[in-house]
């Protein structure tokens, strides 16, 4: 990790009030270090993380994930039942998802519209409203 993408990472935790343990800040640094927007899964931050030489496990990585959720550093999109992607992006904007290789990426807000939304049961608020645009190469 290069010190400026520690500095990064430490500087993105603290907006959260987390603590900057050692296996956070490394998969910070991934996440943010270089500036750059990105859409993970826990098995590919793993997967980094290892190639960065962290010895990181699997679970520990999935609870890191879900406590930036929780701190509000990452949006988790599901595209099916058995997949998340984690976003480093927090504005709302829709995603196109690749099927031919698993990809998660932005799609254009231009043109989307959403003109309506199902009555909310009572008690309850729209937190968020996540679009998966599928797309299939032709």
């Amino acid at each position: 990790m290069t010190p400026a993408a520690l500095d990064a990472a430490t500087r993105w935790l603290g907006e959260a009030g987390l603590r900057p343990t050692r296996q956070r800040l490394c998969l910070a640094a991934l996440l943010v270090g270089d500036g750059a927007n990105r859409h993970v899964t826990a098995e590919s931050l793993f997967t980094a993380a290892r190639v960065a030489g962290e010895q990181v496990s699997l679970a520990t990585v999935y609870n890191t994930l879900r406590a930036f959720c929780s701190a509000g550093l990452l949006n988790e999109i599901t595209v099916d039942g058995t997949r998340s992607y984690f976003d480093t992006r927090r504005d709302d904007h829709p995603h196109f998802y690749w099927e031919d290789n698993q990809a998660l990426t932005d799609a254009p807000a231009e043109g989307l519209r959403i003109l309506g939304l199902p009555e909310v049961p009572e008690g309850a608020e729209i937190s968020r409203v996540d679009v998966v645009i599928r797309l299939r190469r032709v």
